[in-house]
């Protein structure tokens, strides 16, 4: 019988960590670049916990750990259990029994529960449902196809991601089909100088622009700057492009190389993989990770100016493909603008590439 065992003690903890390792065990598409996340999350070294609370355990059958998840509480979803970093081994029964028991108790003021959630969008969301034999883009999720079926009273949001051939945009920019007229508005590269400031501006457009997304709650500076910090050997000014009217930030756009090219299976990205990129860039993939403008600002061109900024950029880099980030079904204005680009440069409309899902329901 599935019963929770709460992690308390570093023993547990260590359990809870090696979870992945076991499970993915000769999957060869199965990339571990996220857990350092993992471990800053449940260890609540963040300042995230100032306004949420985690609780952590370890899945258990017969004595034997058999997968894991955390409970996350945050103050601005009140209604919300978040069921985050969800791992177990297939064949399971009363999953959804033992995970819902212990969300009841910890939070019984919570009236709803969401799986696939990992504290917050930035972090990490959705389990996939497709493309399980490639290799995940960093930043997205890889998991096997049986963990929705372990919470069977809970409905799918479906999430889908795009992925393109680089080309087609590079003969656009090149045949000057990306130019449009800004007047005062300029596009800039994040400053490593001023990272702070820049992340400080990343983190206002996002609760400008993201208001009304399905689970979106604002961002401090400081959390968004907690994500950037352990990527900054890798990240270059040119993944942060901002755009400005007479020094207003009004717009921005962040993209990055796959990092997960640098490694295979278990491995972590440390300074070996830092100087292979920097030395001899082998990724040939990127991720277009969000891209928006404040609403008194759209439609005059920024958008389209800050993609002919970062296409030039890629193909300086060498990169052949770029993938989106995930893309709610439901949020159909995203989802129209995205196919609306992609049918600019392709004369046709892309099929999605990668499908994913968070669950929802009542608690």
């Amino acid at each position: 019988m599935i019963y929770c065992k709460e992690v308390t003690s570093g023993h547990n903890r260590k359990a809870f960590y090696e979870v992945p390792a076991r499970l993915y065990a000769g999957t060869p598409n199965w990339r571990n670049t996220e857990e350092e996340i993992v471990h800053m999350l449940v260890e609540k070294k963040s300042c995230f916990f100032l306004h949420a609370s985690i609780h952590s355990f370890l899945l258990m059958d017969q004595g034997q750990v058999v997968g894991r998840f955390s409970l996350i509480h945050d103050e601005k979803l009140p209604e919300y259990v978040q069921i985050a970093f969800f791992e177990a081994t297939f064949g399971l029964t009363g999953v959804q029994e033992a995970v819902f028991d212990r969300a009841r108790i910890m939070y019984p003021s919570c009236t709803k529960v969401v799986a696939g959630l990992c504290g917050h969008l930035n972090y990490a969301a959705g389990f996939l449902d497709s493309a399980f034999d490639e290799p995940p883009l960093f930043g997205l999720p890889y998991t096997p196809p049986w963990y929705p079926d372990y919470f069977p009273s809970l409905t799918k949001k479906p999430l889908v991601s795009y992925r393109f051939s680089n080309q087609l945009f590079y003969d656009l920019l090149e045949s000057g089909h990306l130019d449009v007229p800004l007047g005062s508005i300029t596009i800039r590269k994040m400053s490593r100088r001023h990272l702070k400031r820049d992340v400080a501006i990343y983190t206002e457009l996002n609760n400008t622009c993201f208001s009304d997304h399905p689970y979106w709650s604002d961002r401090t500076a400081e959390e968004d700057l907690e994500l950037f910090l352990p990527f900054r050997f890798l990240l270059k000014e040119e993944n942060l492009l901002i755009a400005e009217d007479q020094g207003r930030p009004v717009g921005f756009l962040l993209w990055y190389p796959d990092f997960n090219e640098l490694v295979s299976g278990s491995s972590a990205l440390g300074i070996r993989e830092v100087l292979h990129y920097h030395v001899a860039n082998p990724i040939r993939s990127s991720r277009l990770t969000e891209i928006a403008v404040i609403p008194e600002y759209r439609r005059k061109g920024i958008v389209q100016a800050m993609i002919k900024e970062m296409t030039g950029h890629m193909q300086r880099g060498g990169f052949e493909y770029t993938e989106g980030g995930f893309i709610f079904e439901e949020n159909q204005a995203s989802i129209g603008f995205t196919l609306m680009m992609l049918r600019k440069a392709f004369g046709v409309d892309l099929q999605p590439h990668r499908k994913y899902t968070v669950l929802d329901g009542e608690l």
